[in-house]
């Protein structure tokens, strides 16, 4: 089959976009507002960015009254947001809070889940203290996507990590272990994934500087950082030693 979105009908019972795309992490985000009021909501379009320094991206589309979601509104106005790991135990919670109340209802209340502020936000952020694994994230920016109405137009919303939280439990031999965590996924239509188990690859003849990028190592990506300024630093002298 082949079809042109917004041209031509998939002639499918039900649009497949979505579900060619998948497993996609969920961004299950919480804010507060300006007034301190607590808000929860997962969106199924989120994923990291990068690693030195990290940062993470959620999009939200408007609603069906074309307005934007609370949400991006929050981490707009209070310029910061956290992200939550939505696991296989707190999926029921993560779906109670997927739903469009009015602003100013805490859906941590509403979903039965209990708080920890965050640490070193400048504005203090409820955290869901079930979930194992938090980033606090400090609001960079908003790229705004057209889109058709009412539903269409996107906010997606960059922040810089600041924090991570990692319950102690769900780390195996050194690695976050997703056989413990669990972490469920957004696929096609109103289906879910749960990880529970995971293989390795790792790409032959690879240099240790692409390694490294792969697996995210801040570490090793400022180690790297100071060596080559070492070298740079040695050139820069020995040139001036010659020029003399």
């Amino acid at each position: 089959m082949f079809y042109e979105p917004g041209k031509t009908d998939h002639g499918l019972p039900h649009d497949p976009f979505k579900a060619c795309v998948i497993p996609r992490p969920i961004g299950w985000i919480s804010t507060v507002s300006p007034t301190g009021t607590a808000n929860l909501a997962p969106y199924s379009q989120f994923t990291n960015l990068t690693f030195d320094p990290p940062y993470v991206l959620f999009s939200s589309n408007q609603t069906v009254h074309g307005t934007r979601k609370d949400t991006v509104t929050n981490a707009e106005s209070t310029g910061c947001f956290v992200w939550n790991l939505a696991t296989y135990p707190l999926r029921e919670a993560m779906n109670i809070t997927a739903q469009q109340f009015p602003y100013g209802v805490d859906e941590f209340e509403r979903a039965g889940l209990s708080k920890e502020e965050s640490t070193v936000l400048p504005v203090s952020v409820p955290m869901v203290k079930e979930s194992p694994v938090r980033f606090e994230c400090v609001y960079h920016s908003t790229m705004r996507l057209p889109g058709n109405p009412p539903m269409g137009t996107v906010d997606v919303v960059v922040g810089r990590v600041v924090g991570v939280h990692v319950d102690d439990g769900v780390i195996t031999d050194g690695l976050l272990d997703v056989r413990k965590t669990r972490p469920i996924a957004r696929c096609g239509y109103f289906q879910y994934a749960v990880v529970e188990d995971t293989f390795d690859m790792v790409i032959p003849g690879m240099s240790e500087d692409v390694l490294y990028g792969l697996e995210g190592s801040a570490r090793r990506n400022g180690e790297r950082a100071r060596e080559l300024s070492k070298g740079e630093d040695g050139e820069k002298e020995g040139g001036k030693v010659e020029e003399k």
